[in-house]
């Protein structure tokens, strides 16, 4: 199946390709791959989805298939082709040869808006850490001159060692470099963590699948200019205010996180730790949802995988509905706030408009009764109790 999407003047002309394998969060229309082309700076042209029981060893596809992706390519001027899935640096040199186009996958695609949106020193890093641990598989990727071979007085590698050999080196030398100056800046974030603990600062953590406006709410709480946009990714470094709470008559350390995402690499999620390690550290989470898109109940599912494989899965959660001013009138709920089961567990839900403000206030006196119920050490994964006050 293939269909064609009109092309913006100015962008990159891409064609998207996505495999359906059977799996339940297959995304038949491509409509986040398509998202994450043009907050990359590309623009889709054209779309093809196909169905497989495996991934083909050598093109992924097929060769049939691959020969369609090409005639669309050129149909459609396409300058690259793109795939929902990974693929494996054979695969993807496979499918260049034979597309006669730059072929890349999600994970490259990610990383690559990673890289563009990274402003602080530490988010940096995190990205040049996960492109170097991405880049090491793939250096036979296009550059036939790795295959030669150097020797001969002065040569770092010695007589007859491979081109590759010594890439391969250099990028394991700048992985070790990287990853010794993250290694200090956790621990100046440890430093801060600390300081933060003896002022005996209560910390919560905004945590959602990208794009389900936690930048924007983060704004609404605390009055904050953190950067925030209707698009994927729009937040990386981690932002750090303090949220006055009047009836709790204190203040909290509220921290807007990275976004999460379906098969965020691994590569990121070990290079994000460092920016992550504000959600392990939280004595709350704020689970962000954007309750207008029919995929939620798969994107919670994604935060909870990823909250799961930091080490964050037991911290107590609120869950934050948002977007409720994009809901039609018939899909309003009744009650701003209820509870939902996630994972067996009834958590406190609450839906708000983080940009009209409607429900702000309740998730304001539910935080504040959380603060104060601190000392009764409930368990993680107990509801909280909210406030008897509806709108």
């Amino acid at each position: 199946m293939s269909s064609a999407t009109p092309h913006q003047a100015g962008t990159a002309p891409v064609l998207l390709v996505g495999v359906d394998f059977g799996l339940p969060h297959f995304d038949g229309e491509l409509e986040e791959l398509g998202l994450l082309a043009q907050t990359a700076g590309m623009q889709p042209v054209a779309r093809i989805t196909c169905k497989r029981k495996a991934p083909d060893a050598a093109l992924f596809i097929g060769s049939g298939k691959a020969d369609e992706i090409r005639a669309l390519a050129q149909m459609h001027g396409a300058v690259e082709v793109l795939f929902d899935q990974s693929l494996s640096p054979a695969q993807q040199r496979n499918l260049e040869r034979h597309i006669e186009l730059p072929v890349n996958d999600r994970t490259l695609l990610i990383l690559e808006i990673f890289a563009q949106r990274a402003r602080s020193h530490e988010g940096k890093l995190q990205v040049e850490l996960a492109k170097l641990q991405y880049v090491s598989t793939r250096l036979v990727r296009r550059w036939s001159h790795l295959e030669r071979q150097t020797g001969g007085i002065g040569a770092r590698g010695g007589p007859g060692e491979k081109q590759i050999e010594l890439d391969r080196r250099m990028i394991g030398d700048a992985i070790k470099r990287t990853r010794e100056r993250l290694v200090k800046v956790k621990r100046q974030r440890s430093t801060q963590r600390r300081q933060r603990e003896r002022r005996d600062t209560f910390n919560i953590s905004l945590v959602g699948y990208t794009n389900a406006g936690k930048s924007t709410l983060f704004n609404a709480l605390v009055k904050a200019r953190a950067y925030a946009a209707d698009q994927l990714f729009a937040t990386l470094d981690t932002t750090t205010r303090q949220l006055y709470l009047a009836d709790a008559g204190r203040s909290v350390s509220l921290s807007d996180t990275v976004g999460f995402i379906r098969d965020l690499p691994h590569g990121l999620v070990d290079a994000f730790q460092a920016t992550l390690q504000e959600a392990i550290d939280a004595d709350l989470l704020l689970h962000v949802v954007d309750a207008s898109n029919a995929d939620f109940p798969e994107q919670m599912a994604q935060v909870e995988r990823v909250l799961q494989e930091i080490g964050a899965a037991d911290i107590p959660q609120i869950l934050v509905f948002n977007k409720l001013d994009a809901l039609a009138e018939e899909r309003r709920p009744s009650d701003l706030q209820d509870q939902y089961e996630v994972a067996g567990h009834l958590l406190p839900r609450l839906f708000v408009s983080a940009r009209s403000g409607e429900g702000l206030d309740n998730l304001r006196r539910a935080l504040s009764s959380r603060v104060l119920a601190t000392h009764l050490d409930m368990t993680p994964g107990d509801a909280v109790e909210l406030p008897d006050a509806m709108p």
